[in-house]
C-alpha cells in the first residue's frame, strides 16, 4: 500500500508547487528585510507590495486552481468579480495616497492591515481569474486584468514623473544607493514594469484558456 501510495503523493506535490512556492514567497516577503526597509526606503515598500500582490498572489491561486477550485458561470461570480477588481484598484491607489502610506509606516498595526489588503485583493482577482470556469467569467477577468495592469501602470508613471517628493523625505532614503527622488521614482518604476508583466501575462493566460475551453462549459 505504502508504494503505491507514493506515485500519488509525489504527483500531487508536482501539481501543487506554485501553491507552496507562493507560501514561501509570501514567507520572504513579510518574515524578510523589506517590512522594516519599507519604512525607509519608498522602493523597498513597492518591491513589498509587489512581492505580496503580483508575485505570491497569482502563484497561491494558480496553485488553488490545479487543486481543483472552480467556479461556475453565476451571476454572482461576475458581481464578485467586478467588486474584486473595484477593490483591488482602491486599496492600491488608497494606500498609496501620502497620508495613509506615511501612517502605515509609522504605524505598525496600519502597516499589518495595509499588507493584509495587498494580500487580500490581490488574492481575489487571481483566484477569480485562474478558477473560473466558464468563457463568460475567464472573459470578464480578461477585462479585469487589462484594467488592473493600466491603473497600476498608471500609478507608477505619476510617480516616476512626479517633479518633486510626493511622499514624506524620510520615508525616500533610499535602500539601493539612491537619492530621495529616484528613490521614488525607482519604486514607479517598479510598479509599472511589474504590473505589465505580470497582469498582461495573466490576461494572456486567461486568453488561452478562453481559446482552448470547450463549448461545453458555458452550460
Amino acid at each position: 500500500m505504502g508504494r503505491a501510495a507514493m506515485p500519488v503523493i509525489t504527483s500531487s506535490l508536482r501539481q501543487l508547487w506554485p501553491l507552496y512556492l507562493g507560501f514561501l514567497v509570501l514567507a520572504l516577503c513579510w518574515l524578510g528585510p523589506l517590512p522594516a526597509m519599507s519604512r525607509t526606503a519608498f522602493s523597498a515598500h513597492m518591491l513589498l507590495h509587489l512581492g505580496v500582490t503580483a508575485l505570491a498572489a497569482p502563484l497561491l491561486a494558480i496553485g488553488l486552481a490545479c487543486a481543483g477550485l472552480r467556479l461556475g458561470r453565476t451571476d454572482r461570480v461576475g458581481r464578485w468579480m467586478l467588486l474584486a477588481f473595484a477593490a483591488e484598484m482602491v486599496v492600491v491607489w488608497g494606500w498609496h495616497v501620502p497620508a495613509l502610506h506615511e501612517a502605515a509606516a509609522y504605524n505598525v498595526w496600519l502597516f499589518v492591515v495595509q499588507q493584509i489588503c495587498f494580500l487580500a485583493v490581490g488574492l481575489a482577482i487571481w483566484l477569480l481569474g485562474f478558477a473560473a470556469r466558464s468563457r463568460f467569467d475567464i472573459a470578464a477577468a480578461m477585462l479585469g486584468f487589462f484594467l488592473t495592469f493600466a491603473h497600476m501602470t498608471m500609478l507608477g508613471v505619476l510617480l516616476f514623473m512626479a517633479p518633486k517628493l510626493i511622499y514624506p523625505a524620510e520615508l525616500c532614503l533610499g535602500a539601493f544607493g539612491f537619492e530621495q527622488l529616484e528613490d521614488q521614482r525607482f519604486g514607479g518604476i517598479l510598479m509599472a514594469s511589474w504590473s505589465a508583466v505580470v497582469y498582461l501575462a495573466g490576461t494572456l493566460a486567461l486568453g488561452v484558456r478562453l481559446l482552448d475551453d470547450k463549448p461545453a462549459e458555458e452550460a
